[in-house]
């Protein structure tokens, strides 16, 4: 267990000296804002969680009572201000409960992501001294089960769905009903004024909660989150979203991550908009499609599976919807093209644009579960920029954000209306940025988070004594525009000494309806070659179109048809490319990776050093075989 004085330390850490608090709609914390939300809104949707196909909703009222009950449970256990708790499951609103009533005690919220191993789980409880966990279901009762004699400090385990453990006899686990139920009546008894009290404890320099690295480079580091970077960032909502109360969103995402957990949590504290969770993370589709969300941010990876649907989708249709999808998407091509150098279009142009429109752009949009999207954000990852093109053609801006969780979420966003295709926007009002050594970008400002958990010399690394954040990326500022080229550690530079950007390349390839994911490969050689990561559903419905023969996912890799498929693929890509960034030979990974593999973050991105050090014998053929 982490001692008093090591916390104390870690919490003043994170107490830079401001000249005055930030106010977010009049408040210096973001609990006091919840308080008066759920005042203000107190009859209005805001959570809405799909179980068993019907949609159940949650008003604000009942969303401020539930995590009043946890917070006071949680203060029954002997908790108090400066404790650590964590939550191990899917997207769903007792996550919301479990942390909004854990800050508004001032006790420290961590997010474990639920594809993680019983050891990561481990790590992470020892490292934050984690007293209470969450976990959603039997799954995640197992791992902890396996873990808790490693981890002191754990003392209870509360279990949100108790399917499958009816009649659980452990004298450290409570189901989450009756545990909600001891923080009502401690409520009801008197307790709310203890409740309160603590919210208005609360101080700007407070760290509300942790989130944690993904470990690529060494052990998680815990990123501490503090009271005024919320703020700060939800000040900064009206600058990159367009949204209106009871608007729709909907939460998929892992809820560990920084972007998710600020859509989901903090933003609606500014637009007051009604947050959807789905069914299980493999309805997520349909679900969005019944939805039909108001705005919807998602890495690039889920807008190339929308897009790559629409494009499989128009392939099987009949010859009529073809050419008219074809004709329509030429008109919004040369309308998006025109957008984005600042050319005028006629009249009679924007006339014919609407009417087909109103022919074919309902229905597409429908089916993307678009239809009444206002704001479409992007970020965790670099966009194709055929993407944003495709995206608007079709009638959508697909902005793109940059941030990352030591910014607690953006630090620069497209403006609406003002896309700048292979640009990640500009930079939030009340920053700063700028280019150092290597044109690393480097930011200063409130949102800058407060520390890495008990790792100052690590912190010292990341934030110099100005204050300036040191990224890691390389990136370039136009006219107050900012592009991040790639991570300085990931620039590849040949035996011929040219510098190559393969996210540049990667990106292009993803565009791909059939590539998920690639690795592109060539530190001190004489050219580049990548890895591919095929997609199962596209790649398996092309083979069963042509009747490949293939018995599993391995089998379907090698198949010499696939091969030529993915090869083809290559070659389209690189027709837009320098001959020094063109691809010359490739593998496609035979292995269907999931986020449990090492390979892939839990946010379904390849770990390039981890994927070119397993796979190094497999490269090394290919450098092999070319030079033979």
């Amino acid at each position: 267990m982490k001692s008093a004085e090591m916390k104390s330390a870690a919490m003043e850490a994170a107490r830079p000296a401001e000249a005055a608090p930030l106010l977010a709609f009049g408040h210096d914390t973001p609990q006091k804002l919840f308080r008066a939300r759920a005042r203000e809104w107190a009859q209005r949707p805001a959570l809405r969680h799909k179980q068993r196909g019907i949609w159940h909703s949650y008003t604000w009222s009942q969303y401020y009572d539930s995590a009043r009950a946890v917070g006071l449970a949680l203060a029954a256990l002997g908790l108090g201000r400066g404790d650590a708790i964590a939550i191990l499951s899917e997207n769903r609103p007792e996550w919301l409960y479990a942390d909004m009533g854990a800050q508004c005690m001032g006790m420290l919220s961590v997010g474990v992501y639920p594809t993680s191993s019983p050891e990561q789980v481990a790590y992470i409880l020892n490292d934050a001294g984690v007293r209470v966990l969450f976990v959603e279901n039997q799954e995640q009762y197992d791992k902890s089960v396996a873990v808790r004699a490693a981890c002191p400090a754990l003392r209870h385990i509360v279990i949100l769905d108790m399917k499958g453990l009816r009649g659980l006899d452990d004298a450290m686990a409570a189901d989450f009903a009756t545990f909600v139920q001891r923080g009502v009546t401690a409520a009801a008894e008197g307790g709310a004024a203890g409740f309160e009290r603590a919210i208005d404890e609360g101080q700007p320099a407070d760290v509300a909660f942790l989130v944690y690295t993904s470990g690529t480079t060494g052990p998680p580091k815990g990123a501490m989150i503090a009271n005024r970077n919320l703020v700060f960032q939800v000040t900064c909502v009206p600058q990159y979203v367009d949204l209106a109360p009871l608007d729709r969103t909907l939460s998929f995402l892992p809820l560990c991550h920084i972007a998710e957990r600020m859509g989901t949590v903090f933003v609606p504290l500014a637009t007051g908009q009604t947050v959807h969770f789905p069914e299980n993370a493999g309805t997520v589709f349909n679900d969005l499609r019944e939805v039909q969300p108001h705005m919807l941010f998602a890495p690039p990876r889920f807008w190339e599976k929308l897009h790559s649907q629409v494009a499989l989708y128009i392939q099987d249709a009949i010859p009529l919807a073809r050419r008219a999808y074809e004709y329509f998407f030429s008109e919004g091509t040369a309308l998006a093209e025109a957008r984005l150098a600042g050319r005028p279009v006629g009249a009679l142009r924007r006339a014919r644009y609407r009417l087909l429109c109103s022919v074919v752009l309902g229905n597409l949009r429908s089916f993307l579960g678009l239809s009444r999207i206002k704001t479409a954000l992007t970020g965790a990852a670099p966009v194709p920029p055929d993407l944003l093109r495709w995206y608007m053609a079709v009638g959508v801006d697909l902005l793109e954000a940059y941030g990352m969780t030591e910014t607690c979420g953006f630090c620069t966003a497209t403006p609406p209306g003002r896309i700048r295709i292979g640009y990640a926007g500009m930079r939030a009002e009340g920053t700063e940025a700028r280019l150092g050594p290597e044109d690393e970008l480097w930011v200063r400002g409130p949102h800058v988070f407060a520390g890495y958990w008990n790792l100052p010399d690590k912190t010292r690394d990341t934030v110099d004594a100005q204050g300036w954040l040191h990224t890691g990326d390389c990136a370039e500022i136009d006219d107050g525009y900012v592009r991040i080229k790639d991570r300085i550690k990931d620039i590849i530079i040949t035996s011929g000494g040219k510098n190559i950007t393969p996210s540049n390349i990667e990106n292009r390839l993803k565009f791909s309806p059939y590539i998920s994911d690639a690795v592109v490969i060539g530190e001190g050689l004489h050219y580049l070659t990548c890895l591919v990561m095929l997609d199962q559903d596209n790649v398996a419905k092309f083979a069963q179109d042509r009747q490949v023969p293939y018995t599993d996912f391995a089998s379907m890799t090698r198949a010499p048809e696939v091969v030529a498929l993915v090869r083809a693929e290559i070659e389209k890509v690189n027709a837009g490319l320098a001959r020094v960034e063109q691809i010359k030979d490739f593998r496609i990974i035979a292995q269907l990776l999931t986020a449990e593999d090492e390979e892939l973050t839990p946010t379904m991105k390849l770990k390039r050093k981890v994927v070119a050090a397993k796979y190094a014998a497999v490269i090394a053929q290919m450098y092999a075989e070319s030079r033979g």
